[in-house]
């Protein structure tokens, strides 16, 4: 790999650990020391990063680069370089553990201003299979809350919903309600059913306990339409989270001909969908 290349894949992870954490503009982020912790080829550890959202968080990261079950045309880390819905231990629960643990021991100044661990980063968590170890491990190490970013496509399954109930937050995103438009915008792996994901996402809010923020990411032509923001509306009344947070792409998406809505249309979208809807 040339040094271009590997600068440009670095780039681009670091944009989309960014994002994750709703943060889309350079320069609006402030990060603090042990930045990135990678063994090899793997990075476990990022962070931590203050936003809006989150406060000062230090970011957990489950799977390698783009390992995901979705290639959404607005990722801003580029295209999946592999997309599966397999469940397998894509990164060893250990190896993190330990990352985190190093981390811990390093930083314990900034541990201390810490007010989430989260779970996110370069592809889709829930396809760790040792997600619910890890969240309990980490709760036994901290005594911070801890966060799931998800896509919402493996919560499809019971055993990973109860996986997720030892987290304190979890952001899921709904990005359509119609299949038409999922299978556009988030490109899924085949066979995913807008539906089932939209079900599941009703039954875990009835189970779990802790604090829902579903995430929203908006496209101008692919899924603003006033049939599909319908659709998410009744979709929201469904699921009932805490927080509706409305996102538009800003950086270089996957894909060309990806645009952001404005802040006036954004606005609107938002009073349609309730008064809990926010813009991050």
């Amino acid at each position: 790999m040339t040094a271009s290349r590997y600068a440009s894949d670095l780039e681009a992870v670091f944009v989309r650990l960014l994002s994750c954490f709703g943060i889309s503009e350079p320069g609006a982020y402030n990060p603090e020391p042990g930045f990135i912790m990678i063994r090899g080829k793997n990075l476990y550890i990022y962070g931590p990063i203050n936003s809006r959202r989150l406060g000062l968080s230090l970011g957990i990261n489950l799977t390698p680069y783009k390992i995901c079950s979705f290639d959404c045309v607005y990722c801003q880390a580029g295209r999946t370089t592999m997309r599966t819905g397999e469940r397998k231990e894509y990164s060893s629960a250990g190896q993190v553990l330990s990352a985190l643990r190093e981390w811990l021991d390093e930083h314990k100044d900034t541990a201390a201003q810490l007010s989430y661990v989260t779970i996110a980063g370069t592809g889709e968590p829930c396809l760790n299979s040792k997600l619910g170890e890890i969240i309990l491990d980490i709760k036994k190490m901290v005594n911070l809350p801890v966060a799931v970013i998800t896509n919402s496509s493996m919560l499809v399954s019971p055993s990973i919903r109860k996986e997720l109930m030892s987290a304190d937050l979890v952001v899921p995103s709904l990005d359509a309600a119609r299949q038409e438009t999922f299978e556009k915008i988030d490109r899924p792996v085949p066979g995913t059913r807008i539906t089932d994901i939209i079900n599941a996402l009703e039954e875990f809010r009835k189970e779990y306990p802790g604090k829902i923020w579903l995430e929203i990411m908006l496209v101008r032509g692919l899924n603003d339409s006033p049939e599909d923001i319908v659709g998410l509306k009744q979709a929201v009344e469904r699921i009932k989270p805490d927080k509706i947070q409305v996102n538009s792409p800003v950086r270089k998406p996957a894909e060309e001909g990806v645009i952001p809505l404005d802040k006036r249309r954004i606005e609107e979208i938002m009073r349609v969908l309730g008064p809990s809807a926010e813009a991050v």
